[in-house]
This record gives structure tokens, sequence and C-alpha cells, in this order.
């Protein structure tokens, strides 16, 4: 069955541009074919590159490939601040209509923005999540525990937010640019999902969700989330929650 949110050339609406947000902290084996697949896309793309204080190299390729690509910059931070720094100065530059998040790993594929932005375009929605658990789009199989941790976290999520998500810590998100920029981002590393999920939920924001294709990487391939993480992820659910927004 054909995806509900899959693009028609008429609904690739003329003068909409997406900034896509890409952190990036040491992944020089897959920045090339990333940018490549980003600015491939059919839409107006800005793609806000910022580093995360990589030491393999990844800052020179980057460098690189904006000399190439006027529609690429590349912001670089001072240090290693982490995944929720560098996505708080992404998209604070960020200058489209929508922003879209995009791991510069390719555990997430940037053939799926269509299915992502439709329900952006066709105002129904304000924020969308890529879901890995929903849908009939190829998925690499790996980690069960990794599944029941975002599934319990995404649980959660759901009871002290009362909306419905399939999955949480999805890291393929799209967002009405005016939405996510008047969100305050404190996290600096993977607690980003939780707070702005909940943050999200508190303004009562049109949200949907459309299944994508996942490729997650082993930890031998340069997987870096850990069950610290997932740690952080569930202190961070609570903490949003009681807190208020």
């Amino acid at each position: 069955m054909a995806n509900e949110f899959a693009l028609t050339p008429d609904a690739q609406t003329p003068g909409v541009k997406v900034s896509v947000v890409m952190p990036i902290y040491n992944e020089c084996a897959t920045l090339r074919t990333v940018v490549q697949r980003v600015l491939a896309s059919p839409m107006e793309i800005e793609l806000l590159c910022v580093d995360d204080g990589s030491d393999d190299g990844s800052t020179e390729i980057l460098r690189g490939l904006q000399a190439e690509n006027p529609r690429m910059y590349v912001f670089v931070q001072p240090r290693n601040m982490g995944k929720g720094a560098a996505l708080r100065r992404g998209i604070s530059e960020a200058t489209g209509d929508f922003v879209l998040i995009q791991d510069a790993d390719l555990e997430y594929d940037p053939a799926n923005y269509e299915q992502l932005l439709k329900p952006l375009l066709e105002d129904k929605a304000d924020v969308v999540y890529g879901s890995r658990f929903m849908g009939s789009a190829p998925h690499r199989v790996l980690y069960f525990w990794h599944s029941v941790g975002n599934r319990f976290l995404t649980l959660l999520s759901n009871c002290l937010t009362n909306i419905n998500l399939t999955d949480m810590e999805t890291c393929f998100k799209a967002f009405r640019r005016d939405v996510i920029q008047s969100i305050p981002i404190e996290e600096n590393r993977f607690g980003f999902e939780p707070e702005v999920t909940v943050k999200v939920a508190r303004r009562n924001l049109r949200i949907y969700e459309v299944g994508i294709s996942y490729w997650g990487r082993t930890y031998e391939e340069g997987k870096k989330i850990g069950w610290k993480d997932g740690l952080r992820a569930l202190y961070c659910v609570i903490k949003y929650s009681l807190r208020g927004v």
C-alpha cells in the first residue's frame, strides 16, 4: 500500500524552503554520502551542518563540501558539547519554512523527506515524527533491548503528556520553523528527544507520525548512544513533565 503521505509533484509547494539541521561528531565515513543524498532532494534545501568538536577529519571534509555546495553552511562548535547543543545552534541559524533534523550517520534516509514533510506542507501538522515502529518500510534488525527501552520511554512519555506516539525517541523530526525556534532547548546531549516531545505536547501543537525506513548502526559501525543516555532520557521525560514548560 502506498504511504498516505507520499508527495505528489503538485504537493511540492513552490517557494517552500526546508532547513535541514545535521549535528556531526566524528562521522567522516558517512559525511560525503549523507550530504550528497540530502542535497539530491527535489525540495529547496538549506543544509546546516554543526560540527560538534570532531577530531577524525570530519571538519575538514565539511569545509571541502561547503566550498562545492552553496546551499550548505558549516558551523563549528568550540568543543564537543553534545548533540542537543549542536541542534540548538543549527535550529537558531535556520531560515527555512520548516526545520528537519537529519543525523549524519545514515540511519535515517533523506529519501523519506517527502513523506515526513507532507503533513506540514498540507498544513495538517506543526510537528511530524518519523516513526521506526509503524508502516511497512524496511528496517534493519538489530538490538532487542534498544527496542524495549525505546518503547518503554515512549510509553512513559505518552502517559505523562497524554499523546499517543509510537516512537518518541526517533531522531527524524520536522517542525514549522517558528514552532521549533520558539521552544527553548536546554538539553546538551541526547535528552533533546524527550525534552522537545514534552514541550511540544504542552503547547497543544498538531503532531503527526509517519512511518519511515531505518538502517540502525551497530556499535562497531559507530553508534554512540548508550545505556547512560537512556537513563538521561528517562530523567528528562519525568523532569520536563513535572516542571512544565
